[in-house]
């Protein structure tokens, strides 16, 4: 079955991400890696933004006694994680919702696609000071995340919350300027500076996972939790990525079924303090369609860069 993005008739926008680029490679031989598409070759490289993270090497094992050899690189700048997807120099990446993709080929006239569906992780509104959302008082400060997909997520979480409405309902574009009406004062800050903005002026701040966990916030101090099966955060969902016409390489389903095998799962779910919801149910049809709608909302947007 087809899903419609809810509110979302299109979709798009471009996280802001360090310039800087660190290269790592973790693989259980020495040989070399095969260009990208190269099916008579067992080795296969994906790009990932963290490829330390215990479940590779868990996902390395299954894939190994498939025949693949999976060497995992890893980047620093999710553009340049593209890029080489984009070049050839891996053959597939994970490290990406929808949205952030869908940028990227508008932007670069790119052609990479989904291949297949991870998680969607949260994006919660945090208070260290408000038990509740009814605590928040009038015209309260809330910091929310400068980057252009996070901003307008976090302004649909909040639409959503009930603390603001949007022109027309938003979209994966929005911005604060399109907030229609609403008892709260938004302030933008850097993705890395959500947390500490709850130390400053702000009553409450939309936190993403990774930056909660480092900073310390634990599910108690969330008092507005985004619905992660809601069709508004279908654009946010993570994906294996390739290009389009490597999309259908039989080893990527391999390493996709690894992804979803119970220990990795729960690794992953460890990882992230449970905080997620996966996925695996979306087919790469489906994505490839949300994708399309998303990157009509790039193109509507082109120019709103991070």
């Amino acid at each position: 079955m087809t899903r419609t993005p809810s509110r979302l008739p299109f979709g798009r926008a471009l996280i802001a991400v360090p310039a800087a680029l660190a290269l790592t490679a973790v693989s259980a031989c020495g040989g070399g890696t095969a260009s990208a598409g190269e099916e008579d070759d067992g080795t296969i490289t994906i790009a990932v933004d963290d490829g330390q993270e215990s479940h590779w090497q868990l996902i390395r094992d299954i894939v190994a006694a498939e025949g693949i050899d999976l060497e995992v690189q890893s980047f620093t700048d999710g553009p340049q994680i593209n890029s080489a997807t984009q070049n050839g120099d891996v053959d597939l990446n994970l490290f990406q919702h929808v949205a952030f993709l869908a940028q990227f080929n508008v932007n670069s006239d790119g052609d990479l696609t989904p291949v297949a569906a991870t998680a969607v992780y949260p994006l919660a509104l945090f208070s260290t000071e408000h038990e509740t959302l009814e605590d928040l008082p009038p015209d309260a400060e809330i910091a929310i995340p400068s980057n252009p997909t996070n901003q307008a997520r976090a302004l649909l979480n909040l639409q959503d919350a009930g603390l603001l409405t949007l022109v027309d309902g938003g979209d994966s574009l929005s911005t604060p300027a399109e907030i229609e009406s609403g008892d709260v004062t938004i302030t933008t800050v850097d993705t890395n500076q959500t947390v500490n903005a709850l130390n400053g002026s702000a009553d409450a701040a939309v936190v993403n996972n990774t930056q909660a966990t480092r900073g310390g916030l634990g599910d108690e101090d969330i008092i507005y939790k985004d619905d992660l099966d809601s069709g508004t955060n279908d654009p946010y969902i993570n994906v294996f990525v390739a290009k389009e016409d490597n999309a259908d390489d039989p080893r990527f389903q391999t390493i996709v079924d690894a992804y979803h095998s119970p220990n990795v799962q729960e690794a992953v779910s460890e990882l992230n303090n449970g905080n997620l919801e996966f996925k695996q149910d979306w087919t790469a049809e489906e994505l490839r369609e949300l994708l399309a709608s998303e990157e009509k909302v790039a193109a509507s947007g082109e120019g709103a860069s991070g």
